[in-house]
């Protein structure tokens, strides 16, 4: 009997960072960028999502400031920098300001030049993909359409091919 609780916790952790991870299924596949504002770190400047570079891809990562799960998958991302440099990340959570603002700086993120991070103060993305966690990562094409999005960690394989995915 004691076992089936530590069989349930091995498949949910097995089912957040599974190789074979399937993208969610939106209803979005094929859309353009969202157009929200997010609020940057120094509190006063606001970027809009879909001013992003044209022709460069998009991944839009939506994280939980104390998920460890959003952490794992923000130094994924970190360690293969070198492979990620042509994205464009906008980096997002929720309110609370200080809690954003705690995760750029434990994970020093503003001296990455393409990582944008910011905090979504209006939920929009939240509502928009009508997601039920996070992490959350939407992954956008050089065309500027949604490829794919995934609920819980992904590693840099799955963003490399949604990202080359026609």
């Amino acid at each position: 009997m004691r076992l089936i609780p530590f069989l349930l916790l091995l498949f949910i952790l097995y089912s957040c960072s599974g190789p074979d991870r399937k993208p969610e299924k939106t209803g979005k596949e094929g859309t353009a960028i969202p157009s929200f504002e997010l609020l940057l770190t120094d509190s006063i400047t606001h970027v809009n999502v879909a001013a992003a570079p044209a022709g460069k891809p998009v991944v839009l990562f939506f994280f939980g400031p104390q998920c460890p799960y959003s952490h794992a998958e923000m130094e994924m991302i970190i360690k293969n920098e070198s492979k990620l440099k042509d994205i464009q990340f906008y980096i997002f959570s929720s309110p609370p300001f200080q809690l954003m603002k705690a995760f750029s700086e434990y994970f020093k993120l503003n001296k990455y030049s393409n990582l944008t991070i910011g905090m979504d103060s209006e939920n929009y993305f939240l509502k928009y993909f009508n997601t039920s966690g996070v992490p959350y990562t939407a992954i956008y094409g050089k065309d500027g359409k949604l490829k794919e999005a995934y609920l819980g960690q992904i590693d840099v394989k799955h963003i490399t091919r949604a990202i080359e995915k026609k």
